[in-house]
């Protein structure tokens, strides 16, 4: 690539810390994660229009992940495009935005089984009808280790960084080393607190391939994940900082690695903390954030070390 494109965060109000999508203004442009239904229509159409583009020239939606803040708006922001815009996501996700089901599923199979909450799974239905904009086949399916053309001498690479979802994945603009990781550098979490992984041995070694053999010169994240003091980065990193979220995310899960498996070794029993049967675990950390707010990042976590067995226990970083 001989000249660097222009990036541009595109804001959507949602919940507790508003979501944001991510522009890159190449010949054949390209929006990455699409926040929920309402976020292409009320968050990107008139950011766009502002700088100057059109939603309906958009020909690239790349998803980071699956999870329903990141899809959500994919079929409302290719419908804008006159459903011209190519939908890419790894395969692995890929169920996550074909059906609404899918994200039952997940709820089911992980952080429902923690969470005192015999609503919960119809709360969580009812948020796929309301947040969704549609389910949708991909247009491309990736695995990690492609390359997308966006026009001229713009091109993408795919990096596979599973660990936060199976298919979660990073976008690389080639040449300026501009690096989309959505959900995959959780750092300390975000407004809930703590970092959310279901694969805690490849979210290790994603973080590790990062720093190592990505190496971004400008990081773009998910959300405003926070240091280790409580105050949060901003969702674009210059070089040094992404490097220190990088290492700081490596640090944050080697310390919940050694508190999920002490409390592991010695047995979580079920009590009558919110945090059970890892209250021990929570109570090591000085976790106190509320468990119940979705998507509980602290029961996904939790309930990964502990289905994952021994592999937990991290390496030097």
């Amino acid at each position: 690539m001989t000249h660097d494109v222009t990036v541009h965060p595109l804001f959507s109000p949602w919940g507790r810390f508003g979501l944001y999508s991510f522009f890159i203004d190449a010949p054949e442009p390209a929006i990455v994660d699409t926040g929920i239904a309402t976020s292409p229509a009320e968050g990107m159409a008139p950011a766009l229009e502002a700088l100057g583009r059109r939603i309906e020239d958009v020909r690239w939606i790349l998803l980071t992940h699956g999870h329903i803040d990141h899809v959500g708006g994919a079929h409302a922001l290719w419908e804008l495009t006159g459903r011209r815009a190519q939908v890419v996501i790894h395969e692995a996700d890929a169920p996550m935005l074909r059906s609404r089901q899918a994200h039952v599923d997940e709820y089911r199979a992980g952080r429902g089984r923690y969470l005192r909450d015999p609503e919960g799974e119809a709360r969580v239905a009812a948020a796929t009808k309301a947040v969704i904009s549609g389910e949708l086949e991909p247009t491309r399916l990736v695995k990690g280790g492609e390359t997308l053309s966006l026009g001229g001498d713009v091109t993408v690479s795919v990096h596979a960084l599973p660990g936060h979802t199976p298919g979660s994945v990073a976008y690389v603009v080639d040449g300026q080393r501009s690096v989309f990781v959505g959900d995959a550098v959780q750092v300390h979490g975000a407004a809930n607190g703590f970092p959310g992984y279901t694969d805690p041995p490849a979210y290790r070694a994603g973080l590790r391939h990062l720093r190592d053999e990505v190496r971004p010169r400008r990081l773009y994240l998910g959300h405003p994940y926070r240091r280790a003091d409580g105050t949060p980065y901003g969702v674009e990193l210059d070089e040094a900082q992404a490097r220190e979220a990088i290492d700081q995310s490596l640090a944050a899960e080697d310390r919940v690695a050694g508190a999920a498996c002490r409390c592991l070794e010695s047995g979580p029993t079920p009590t009558d903390s919110p945090y059970s049967p890892f209250a021990d675990a929570a109570q090591e950390l000085g976790y106190t954030g509320d468990p119940t707010l979705e998507p509980s990042p602290f029961f996904t976590s939790m309930h990964a070390y502990r289905t994952r067995g021994e592999d937990t226990r991290a390496e030097p970083a």
